[in-house]
């Protein structure tokens, strides 16, 4: 396998029950394989895709003293500014060469959530910036849906088992830019290999290449998805809830050849997560005698907060 498998959202979406049940096939064996899938026929659009880069572009260009106005204390990094270096993949000391900016759920008045979620960072400079983001947040979290909806079915469980838990969640829109290299990394990469704390990601095409994922057989493979196709991966949370029988992937972002060090990468994943109540135990469906119960029971908050804590963003 020398790249990502793609799939077709609309085969999932039309009423051809042959064509859901291809489209279902398909990503869950990947998902088992790989962890790693390209989907085209996703619900953004190429205008909202051109905006937004728009706006995160003239964002990361304010200089960083109007930048780090937006870096706020006590939120673990969850909403607004991060600025460079502070995240670290787990088990690392080097921060990843990177800046970011965190869009968050803003939940409907009756979703009666177990936590407040904090109120999104607004840029007074860029008086777009904030609508153009929660617009894509929208269309990446509507996109999830549809994907968690083929996922159940796989699995053998009712098509809308993920729905509740994923409207409403506690997932995070993170717009990155990785500047130029400037001097010889001291074992820093661009995004250190890692595994995602969620349930899936959906990765906007980025700006240049350098994502790479981990096979079974240890070696890396460049994830290289044509110009109009998300990126979407599964996440631990998921990876846990499914027993291991849907694998989270160790990927990174490995910094570009010297002679491209002079140029930035821009890149804008999603990471879906579940409202914080949401028991991750092992699914019974996924439980055999051949395929025991590999993990202890927690909940999507408990793991979301340990996992902060092993990447920096918060203290314990």
């Amino acid at each position: 396998m020398n790249n990502i498998p793609s799939v077709d959202l609309s085969d999932f979406l039309s009423d051809n029950h042959e064509k859901k049940q291809k489209f279902v096939d398909e990503i869950g064996k990947a998902y088992e394989e790989i962890g790693f899938v390209s989907l085209k026929n996703h619900f953004l659009s190429d205008e909202l895709v051109a905006d937004l880069y728009k706006e995160v572009k003239a964002f990361f260009a304010l200089d960083l003293e109007t930048k780090r106005k937006y870096e706020i204390e006590g939120l673990g990094g969850q909403r607004g500014y991060v600025s460079f270096g502070k995240e670290h993949a787990k088990g690392k000391k080097e921060g990843d060469l990177k800046e970011f900016w965190h869009f968050g759920q803003e939940p409907e008045a009756n979703a009666n959530l177990p936590e407040e979620y904090p109120d999104n960072v607004q840029v007074s400079e860029l008086p777009k910036f904030n609508k153009v983001g929660m617009q894509a947040y929208r269309q990446l979290e509507k996109t999830g849906i549809y994907v968690l909806r083929a996922l159940a079915l796989y699995i053998g469980v009712d098509e809308f088992y993920f729905d509740h838990w994923a409207k409403n969640g506690n997932s995070i829109l993170r717009p990155i830019h990785y500047p130029p290299i400037t001097e010889e990394p001291k074992g820093a990469v661009r995004a250190g290999a890692h595994g995602d704390i969620n349930l899936i990601t959906l990765l906007m095409g980025a700006s240049s290449g350098g994502l790479q994922v981990l096979r079974k057989d240890g070696e890396w493979m460049d994830a290289i998805p044509e110009e109009d196709e998300l990126v979407i991966n599964v996440g631990d949370m998921l990876e846990r809830h499914t027993n291991n029988k849907l694998r989270s992937t160790i990927h990174r972002v490995v910094n570009p050849p010297r002679e491209q060090w002079g140029k930035p990468r821009y890149s804008i994943p999603f990471f879906m997560h579940p409202r914080g109540d949401m028991d991750l135990s092992c699914m019974p469906e996924c439980v055999d005698a051949e395929h025991p119960k590999a993990f202890d029971d927690i909940t999507a908050g408990e793991f979301l907060h340990q996992r902060l804590v092993d990447i920096g963003l918060i203290k314990k």
